[in-house]
């Protein structure tokens, strides 16, 4: 684990910060069979279409977001969460200001 403190009870939406016309992230962990990483949107702002060589579980903190995966597309709020498989093209947009935590678990 890094750029996180170790036994504190922490918001974790509070670890990244909104600026404008960007999207900022904080990376928590990152090794060859796992990447934690916060995000925070700019409204309007996205992450066009690409492939993951691992299942990435997105959980929104704040805000909500569009998630394509593949041709379906979900509307996902604060609270909830969803995986997006390995290998299938997924992108995501802020519907407005939002926050999430993506979690990705590659294979061995």
């Amino acid at each position: 684990m890094k750029n996180i403190e170790f036994e504190k009870v922490l918001e974790l939406g509070s670890l990244v910060d909104y600026h404008e016309g960007q999207v900022v992230s904080r990376t928590l962990a990152q090794n060859d069979a796992v990447s934690i990483t916060l995000f925070a949107f700019d409204a309007g702002e996205e992450i066009s279409s690409h492939k993951s060589g691992g299942d990435a579980m997105v959980t929104v903190i704040e805000g909500r977001a569009q998630i394509t995966i593949g041709d379906n597309k979900y509307s996902v709020e604060a609270g909830k969460t969803i995986v997006m498989p390995a290998g299938i093209p997924h992108a995501v947009a802020a519907d407005g200001r939002f926050k999430m935590l993506l979690v990705v678990v590659f294979p061995k």
